[in-house]
């Protein structure tokens, strides 16, 4: 009896000790497998975020859009500041504004680009009829009218009015000098206008064509001006102010100026006519040129300053 209990009892302690041994193996099993399996789980989600990461970076729209799918983000739109009415309201104003400022500055540099080609082949028709004409290289005549249409855009005056003075005062000829010491292509009074050469390099610069024609142009500018018409202008420009005529000098100018209006809009104009061909006549009363003293009492007088009284028969 007492064996068979005995027996009993060890059998129910090996048993109970397996049962043991057994969940403990279950356990460490169980845990092991946990532990491998949230191994795994972590390197997939590393690498997953690695991918993540580079295709980001080589696409950043992708970002925008995970952002824009955030819950966060939605809420931080939310609690933005909405714009005032006004604000709104002033914004397609902003708008079209800047269009329109866009758009003249587009029609502007177009204006300009039409503007810089019709004067370019207004020099060029005015450059061959001019070289024709006076018997002037054409290099040398291209020169010329450019420094005059560079000069009347300075200061505002209209360079075939610039060229008729040079054609009939020095046909073009920039040595030209008259008995009374007018010289260069605009028969400028060198001495009477020598505070206009001093920027210009002195009095000598009075023969230089660009100087000439700066200095002339500036000084026929100032005669339109003061006369108030270009008929005017003329008269004083020859120093024929203080007179009643100024022997034809202004409808010859004018005649000129005609012509060259007609040239520059493509017409054709005959190149000779008896104003061109005759022979240079002296004016019936030569004008005496202003002396320096002379032309200093003259405007403090607040008289018209003479600019040249000299035959304009070229």
């Amino acid at each position: 009896m007492l064996n068979r209990f005995i027996r009993v009892t060890s059998d129910f302690t090996c048993k109970k000790a397996s049962q043991s041994a057994a969940w403990a193996v279950v356990a460490r099993d169980t845990v092991s497998g946990f532990i491998t399996t949230a191994h795994h789980a972590l390197m997939v989600l590393g690498i997953i975020a690695i991918a993540a990461l580079g295709i980001m970076f080589v696409k950043p729209e992708v970002t925008d859009h995970l952002k824009a799918l955030s819950p966060f983000a939605q809420a931080e739109t939310e609690e933005m500041e909405v714009p005032p009415v006004a604000s709104l309201m002033d914004m397609p104003t902003q708008s079209i504004v800047r269009q329109e400022a866009e758009d003249k500055a587009v029609a502007a540099v177009q204006t300009d680009d039409k503007t810089q080609a019709a004067s370019s082949r207004q020099q060029q028709w005015v450059t061959a009829w001019l070289a024709k004409r006076y018997r002037v290289a054409t290099d040398a005549t291209d020169m010329l009218v450019s420094a005059a249409y560079l000069t009347a855009k300075e200061i505002k005056l209209d360079p075939l009015l610039i060229l008729s003075v040079m054609a009939i005062e020095s046909r073009f000829n920039p040595f030209a000098e008259s008995p009374v010491g007018a010289q260069g292509l605009m028969q400028v009074m060198s001495k009477v206008h020598r505070d206009k050469f001093e920027e210009l390099g002195g009095v000598k610069a009075a023969l230089n064509p660009i100087a000439n024609i700066k200095v002339g142009s500036l000084i026929l500018k100032d005669y339109v001006t003061r006369g108030g018409s270009v008929e005017a202008g003329l008269k004083l420009y020859v120093g024929a102010g203080a007179f009643e005529s100024d022997a034809g000098y202004g409808a010859k100018v004018l005649a000129e100026y005609q012509r060259l209006k007609e040239v520059a809009m493509g017409k054709k104009v005959p190149i000779y006519s008896t104003s061109a061909s005759a022979a240079p006549k002296a004016r019936p009363q030569e004008r005496k040129p202003q002396t320096e003293e002379a032309a200093n009492a003259t405007e403090s007088d607040n008289q018209p300053l003479a600019q040249a009284d000299h035959p304009s028969a070229l």
